[in-house]
């Protein structure tokens, strides 16, 4: 009797596990990555977004003060994803995009203060045609969304990364 119930489990086992591929279950597939993608992408601007009026702090990656890398740093570990600490090695990870190519989630970096080098990052928040919002620490006024619109961030823009594929 055991046998026979070992061996009926083992077939149920087995046959639950079986592949069964369609050509419906690879599209399938892909909008189900597609939709925990997004949800992730969702959970990731969420998360930044309660740091919303946190102080700037140099070198911060807490809810007590933080600077632009580090804003996105913690963002990510809070996902178990680990980014370099600053903006310039974070613009080394990842896929350099096209503009038309980038969404939410993906970072977006900056040279500002005439700076030859990237030296600012945020986290994108929403796409508009032209405009791209974005999450980020600035220096005077603390953890804000801003926009490519703003005068200062569109001259300064340097490229965006997906880091998310």
């Amino acid at each position: 009797m055991k046998k026979s119930l070992s061996l009926l489990l083992l077939l149920v086992f087995f046959s639950a596990c079986k592949s069964t591929h369609s050509s419906n279950s690879s599209s399938k597939e892909s909008n189900n990555t597609k939709a925990l993608s997004n949800q992730f992408v969702k959970q990731l601007i969420k998360t930044a977004s309660e740091n919303l009026g946190t102080s700037y702090k140099a070198g911060g990656i807490t809810p007590e003060g933080f600077d632009c890398s580090g804003l996105i740093y913690a963002t990510f570990l809070k996902f178990e994803i680990k980014l370099p600490r600053t903006s310039a090695e974070m613009s080394k990870m990842g896929k350099k995009l096209q503009s038309e190519e980038i969404q939410k989630g993906d970072l977006i970096f900056f040279k500002t203060n005439g700076k030859s080098a990237i030296n600012h990052v945020g986290l994108v928040i929403e796409v508009n045609n032209d405009e791209i919002k974005f999450i980020h620490a600035s220096n005077q006024k603390g953890v804000i969304v801003s926009s490519t619109k703003e005068p200062y961030y569109g001259k300064s823009f340097a490229q965006a990364n997906r880091i998310l594929m």
